[in-house]
């Protein structure tokens, strides 16, 4: 089995490498189940505390789907249907279990379907000379992996039927303007800068952090008064763990806290 997807753990943060540059990074099979085992590891491991996805080389993040891989056009469209579902859906499903902050960061460009892999992570940093598009209309399909359900939750109904109509691509430097992308970067920098922000989140209180997640992604779904119930509950929770108490003393104490220790008896 090649490597199609790297992953390695250090001081927290999990970095998973999709591993294909020769192919500009385009997924097939054998790439997806990789980065689903990738997925599953972030999820159950108490020690990967924060995560980031990245590709490798510096011309592309994802171009999408390996299309000889695919073989389109010999699918009909029950099995069509199938292999979306019970491959390539997995990972926006395997991402939203992950209560885990998930950094992209985004090497290259991103087209297709690979700015839909973008587009199911928490937030997204990319490198100066990186493009983007939902490129799918330039080829007579639909978007296929999400970014019809991500994109106007980040940019806007108006805007994102624009870039999803006509495909265009947008540069980081206006990916970022319209809320695409968090921050952009020098291509050497991307990754280390991404590293140091992933670090920093790892350092902070993990059950506090996870809770926020799953608070803000579950209240974009939900009206007032069941958003405010479920805060109070997970705010019942958290004044009671040891991350909280560690967090009070360190501020009596005017030192910096040290969430790692504490969060490890909040069981």
């Amino acid at each position: 089995m090649s490597n199609a997807v790297l992953f390695e753990v250090d001081e927290g943060v999990a970095t998973i490498t999709l591993n294909r540059p020769e192919k500009r990074n385009a997924f097939n099979r054998e790439m997806i189940q990789q980065w689903l085992t990738a997925l599953g590891e972030c999820e159950s491991r108490d020690d990967i505390r924060t995560v980031i996805l990245t590709g490798a080389g510096h011309q592309a993040f994802c171009s999408g789907g390996d299309v000889g891989d695919m073989d389109r056009q010999k699918r009909g469209p029950w099995s069509t249907k199938d292999y979306l579902w019970e491959a390539i859906h997995k990972i926006p499903l395997a991402l939203e279990r992950i209560d885990k902050p998930v950094i992209c960061a985004l090497n290259g460009s991103a087209t297709g379907a690979g700015l839909d892999m973008a587009l199911m992570c928490d937030i997204r940093f990319a490198a100066e000379g990186a493009r983007f598009g939902e490129t799918y209309i330039k080829v007579g399909l639909v978007p296929g992996d999400g970014g019809a359900y991500f994109l106007p939750r980040l940019v806007g109904l108006s805007k994102a039927l624009e870039l999803l109509w006509t495909g265009d691509l947008v540069d980081a430097a206006e990916a970022e303007r319209i809320g695409l992308v968090s921050r952009v970067f020098a291509p050497d920098q991307l990754l280390p800068e991404t590293k140091k922000f992933a670090r920093r989140l790892a350092a902070g209180p993990s059950r506090a952090m996870r809770l926020t997640k799953r608070l803000v992604y579950q209240c974009q779904r939900t009206d007032l008064r069941t958003s405010l119930d479920l805060v109070s509950s997970h705010m019942g929770l958290v004044t009671q763990g040891d991350e909280h108490k560690e967090g009070v003393k360190a501020f009596l104490e005017k030192r910096p806290p040290n969430f790692r220790t504490a969060g490890a008896h909040d069981k």
